[in-house]
This record gives structure tokens, sequence and C-alpha cells, in this order.
């Protein structure tokens, strides 16, 4: 139970930019998940690591350890439960993601690859161990790691059409928020702003404390010749920029 807890803290620290913190909160987490002996928990917090090494830009030990952390749960692949389903490939959209980051094209197609069987293997979207995964995830980090690799066409083309209404709503609203993110960076800012302004209806409190939507306001506003539009100037009051 203290691992899960530390877990669930140390994914809300990573979204509110909170980056050492979550780092404490997955360390003390997979403490208590190795004395607890379950390896689901384990494994869930060790992608907790992951996405702590990936916030302080230490990609290769990101990449390193979603390989030692699936190579624990390898064994039972065989027969496999959804819960393990998920729970493996969820490690490699976490890897994913750092390699993307680390411009590392080909361990990022063959992170996804392995997600991706998974995720066919799994056969459908769901919520088991709560990683929201299966095949609509996968795409979701398709348009992710396109982003973060530079192939912001890719993005923009795939991003706005998929349709996430089946997962949970932390996961619509964080698709939204990288839907912003990938028009943003192909100067659609209007239709940047309309799918940040869609995410917040779906998840106000996320929207208006992740560090993504403080950022993408701040450029919309640098951007504007005079004083910001109506529907900007609300959403920068609205995220405690002015």
């Amino acid at each position: 139970m203290l691992g899960q807890v530390y877990h669930a803290a140390a994914s809300i620290l990573t979204k509110v930019g909170e980056a050492d913190l979550a780092w404490i909160a997955a360390e003390r987490g997979l403490t208590f998940a190795r004395e607890s002996g379950d390896r689901l928990v384990t494994a869930l917090l060790l992608r907790s690591v992951t996405h702590a090494l990936l916030s302080n830009g230490r990609y290769q030990a990101a990449k390193q350890l979603t390989e030692d952390a699936a190579e624990l749960l390898s064994s039972d692949l065989p027969h496999a439960t959804p819960e393990l389903l998920s729970v493996y490939g969820t490690l490699y959209l976490a890897g994913s993601m750092a390699a993307a980051r680390d411009d590392d094209r080909n361990t990022t197609r063959a992170f996804l690859a392995e997600a991706r069987d998974s995720a066919a293997r799994h056969g459908r979207d769901a919520n088991h161990v709560w990683t929201a995964f299966g095949p609509t995830n996968v795409h979701i980090h398709e348009v992710a790691t396109a982003i973060e690799l530079g192939d912001i066409q890719v993005a923009v083309e795939l991003g706005p059409r998929l349709d996430t209404r089946g997962l949970p709503i932390e996961r619509r609203a964080r698709h939204g928020l990288a839907v912003a993110h990938a028009l943003s960076l192909w100067n659609r800012t209007d239709a940047a702003m309309a799918a940040l302004l869609e995410a917040e209806t779906i998840a106000p409190e996320q929207v208006r404390h992740h560090y993504l939507s403080r950022q993408l306001t701040m450029s919309w506003i640098r951007r504007q010749k005079g004083k910001p539009g109506f529907q900007l100037a609300a959403l920068a009051q609205r995220l405690h920029i002015v």
C-alpha cells in the first residue's frame, strides 16, 4: 500500500514539475514495493523512477532502467495476465519517451514496438493497475515521441485524430496538452489554444497545474504583438501566470 501511495505521489509531482520531489517519492515507493515482494507493484515503481530520471534529464539511465524493469516481468510473459501485459507495456512507453528525448530513434522504435505487441496481446484499452494501457495509449505515445524527436508534422497529423474517449480523464487531458504542444510548434496557435481549452474542460485541475500548460500559455503571450486577447488573458489568469 505504501508503495502504491508513493507511486501516486511521484506521478502527481512529475506532472506539476517537481522533479526532485518526484524522484524522492519514487525511490521511497520502490523500497516499500521491493519489501512487499509484489513484482507488479515493484515494476510500477520502477516506471515511476524512470519518469523521475526522465524529468531530471537522465535519459540513458531511464532507458537502461526500462530494460531492467521489463526483465523483472519477462519470465511470466508466456502466460501473462492483462495486469502484467499492462505494466510491461507501460514500462516500454515510459522508456520510449526517454529514448525520444535522448534523440535515440532506434531505441524509441524498439520500445514502442514492444509496447505495441503487449497492447495487441491485451486486445483493448483498459486501466489495469492504473496504467490506462492499450492500443490507444500506444498511439498517444507515438504522438508524444514524435514531438520529442522533432517530427511535428507526424504529431499534428496523428494527434488530433485519436479517439481517447475510452481512456481515463487524466490520459485524455494529457493527450490534449500534447496536441496543443504539437500545434503550437507548427505555428497554429489558435488551434493549439483550442486543444488546450478542450483539455481544460475535461480535467481543469490537471491542466491548470500542469507545467506544460504554463509553458505553452507563456509562449503564446510572448508571441502577441500587443495585449493578449480576452481568451488568452483569461487562461493566463486561471493558470496564475498574471
